[in-house]
This record gives C-alpha cells, structure tokens and sequence, in this order.
C-alpha cells in the first residue's frame, strides 16, 4: 500500500470511529484536498502522520478535523414539498395553546432549521414553536447562530410563497459580486430556533422521550453506512412523539420503520407506533 493510501484509510478510520461517517472509496482527491486544510486549520506544522498520530493518540485537534472533514452542502427551502406539507398538513393540528416542538438532525449553516422556523410564521396560526437545531460541526453552528447569508436576488431558492423581505434585513457589503448581497435573519425567527452541538453516531440522545412532533433528519443519512443509518433512525423514532412526522431525504430510505409508519408523501412518514 502507497504512504498517501494509507494515509487515506487513516482518515477514513478516524473519521469513522469519532463520527461513524464512512468516506466512499473515490473520495481520495477530497480528502487530500482536505488535508491540507486541516494542517491550517489546526495550525499543525509537521507532517500529516504526526498530525493524525496527535489526534488518534493524543486526543488533540478532534475538532478540527471533524469539522473538515464533515460535509455541509445545504440551502434554504431544499426539497421544499416537506416545508408545503409541514405548512399544509401538520401545523394546522397546533394552536397558540398547542406549542409544536421540532427538531432539526442536520443543522449545517442554518438553512433547513430557518426554513422550518418561516415555515411556521407563513402558516400564520399563531402557533408557538420551538425547532432544536444539532450538527457534529461547530463552524458551521457558529455561522448558523450567526444568521447571515449571501443571496442572489435573482436566485430562486426561496419559493414563491415566501418573500424573504419579511424574514431578512439586507445588510451593506460593497465586496460582493453582481447581485449579490447580505442577508440577515430577523431575531423573530431566529429566537424559535435553538442551535447545539451533538453527534449523531453517539449512543443516547439529549431528548426525552417522544419530545418532538416533527423530526427533520434529511440528507445525513448518506454519509453513513446502511447498518449505521438504521441506528440512528431507531434512535431518533424514540424522541418523535405517536402521530408525529419524520421527514427523511430524497435518497434516504426509512429502514426498519417502515413496520411502524405511515407514509403519507414523498420521504414523508407519521408514527403509528413505537418499536
């Protein structure tokens, strides 16, 4: 086996037992690309075995290199049938006395968990809400938290029943491109949702049982194995509430819950009952 092949399965190793993401075999052009990114990040001057040797050894720069070896491809209103369903068949089963709680598994830069949060106001029920937002990353949580974006006015990421006027004020950036600008959540969505770390690969969650009346665990599971994904869906379907929805990717398949949901629309499944 070459040094740099050996290398590769080194990060693969590592990245497996701190997370329990599995890296395909064609990711090596990533993850050379990658690993000259996690010498900056961690300010490592040596050489990358003496880098990895201090994380697998040492326990030093774990966050570091998960943070950049974690993918975190997002947008607003991604697969937005989910947010159409979660506006037309979900919310109006709340009330301002019936607050919905909902968690976000993926939370990356923010998108999907704001998405959630516009969602809810768009319904204008007056329904009180509150959306838990995880991810295994933490740069990517502090620019979630942080709330601001780059948006293309001419972009259509955003559907037409949405204006994003009413949720964002523009801020002023002379460097951008185009039609670019800046854009800033208001704090009346940004106050309904609440940002943490947590690895979805460890064994027990920080929720009670049946929390949450909505679960969004989508475009995650494809960074884990098919034995791994069924894991963490079993652990999840603990913390969704009877009656509840689980919303999943449109590459995601609902694994041995399928015996204990209904499916009521694309990678759209309500919990009949507990395994």
């Amino acid at each position: 086996m070459s040094e740099q092949k050996s290398i590769h399965e080194r990060v693969k190793k590592i990245l497996y037992s701190l997370t329990g993401i599995t890296l395909a075999e064609n990711k090596d052009i990533m993850i050379t690309n990658r690993l000259d990114k996690l010498k900056r990040n961690a300010k490592f001057s040596g050489n990358i075995s003496d880098l990895l040797n201090s994380i697998e050894n040492d326990g030093k720069f774990i966050t570091e290199f998960i943070n950049t070896f974690t993918t975190n491809k997002t947008h607003f209103f991604r697969e937005d049938f989910h947010f159409v369903d979660l506006r037309d068949r979900v919310l109006p089963h709340f009330s301002s006395s019936k607050e919905i709680k909902m968690y976000c598994s993926a939370a990356s830069t923010g998108e999907e968990p704001y998405s959630m949060a516009m969602t809810v106001k768009e319904a204008d029920l007056n329904i009180k809400a509150s959306i838990i937002a995880t991810d295994i990353d933490t740069e990517v949580l502090q620019q979630a938290a942080n709330g601001v974006y780059r948006f293309q006015k001419s972009s259509k990421e955003f559907p037409d029943w949405i204006k994003p006027q009413k949720y964002f004020k523009r801020r002023v950036q002379k460097s951008l491109v185009g039609d670019e600008i800046l854009i800033k959540v208001n704090s009346n969505i940004k106050d309904l949702v609440t940002f943490a770390q947590m690895n979805l690969n460890d064994e027990n969650y920080p929720f009670d049982d049946a929390q949450f009346d909505v679960i969004f665990c989508r475009n995650v599971l494809i960074y884990f194995s098919s034995e791994d994904q069924n894991k963490i869906l079993k652990k999840l379907f603990r913390h969704l509430k009877i009656g509840g929805t689980l919303y999943i990717g449109h590459s995601e398949s609902p694994q041995d819950l399928i015996n204990y949901t209904k499916r009521v629309g694309q990678n759209i499944f309500v919990k009949e009952r507990d395994i």
